[in-house]
């Protein structure tokens, strides 16, 4: 978490030398067991808490505290680059837009989980599919969507994608894929799981078919890599 606050103070103060856009960081603490709070707040983020092991909820808990037109979502543990806020920034000049995401390059020690994470990186482009590493909206178009699905407890980014799409479709607007610049999530969870297992919990098909089963997620809940 460190190391993310620090990228994301960086990418903040590049935004505010090109852009002199007002930004607030919020981090939403899910039940730590550490520092993070604490440490959030050192860094001079605000700090919202979110009992409940659930992403969507997490998601929505920060979004319901910002203050801002526009929302920025990233994940614990994942490195931004310094452009970051400056590029979204650029995007979302564009009525037109109503938010997007960003490219996720995963690098797991393991070459093998390497090389599949790479080929669902690049079908998930060919598909339209943008998961949550760093997504963002416009908060009124975050709030006619109802936010994200707190009933998934998995694959609630992908699905608020799919529905951000289809509602621009329906406004003749559009969604923003930037990928010029790349955010860099932790692969710990990749590099202490087995091939297998990895395989089997990262599959759309799984996902798709246990997302709104709580229990079928535990182990990716509570067991948190360190």
């Amino acid at each position: 978490m460190g190391e993310t606050l620090k990228s994301i103070q960086r990418a903040k103060e590049f935004l505010l030398k090109k852009d002199a856009v007002p930004t607030e960081i919020i981090v939403v603490d899910n039940d730590s067991t550490d520092s993070t709070s604490d440490l959030a707040r050192s860094c001079g983020a605000s700090v919202v808490e979110e009992p409940k092991r659930n992403i969507a909820r997490v998601r929505n808990a920060g979004a319901n505290s910002a203050k801002g037109d526009v929302l920025v979502f990233i994940d614990a543990d994942t490195i931004v680059p310094d452009q970051l806020l400056w590029r979204i920034n650029q995007a979302m000049a564009s009525p037109s837009c109503f938010g997007g995401a960003v490219d996720t390059v995963y690098r797991p020690a393991k070459t093998l989980v390497k090389i599949y994470l790479q080929w669902w990186r690049i079908l998930g482009k060919l598909a339209g599919m943008a998961q949550g590493a760093t997504q963002f909206f416009r908060r009124d178009v975050y709030a006619s969507l109802l936010g994200y699905d707190e009933s998934l407890y998995m694959g609630e980014d992908v699905d608020f994608h799919w529905r951000l799409k289809q509602f621009a479709k329906q406004q003749n607007a559009g969604v923003c894929f930037i990928e010029d610049i790349q955010v860099v999530p932790s692969a710990r969870r990749f590099d202490q799981w087995s091939f297998w297992r990895t395989l089997i919990w990262t599959n759309p098909f799984f996902v798709l078919a246990f997302r709104r089963k709580g229990r079928a997620w535990r182990g990716w809940y509570r067991v948190i890599p360190r």
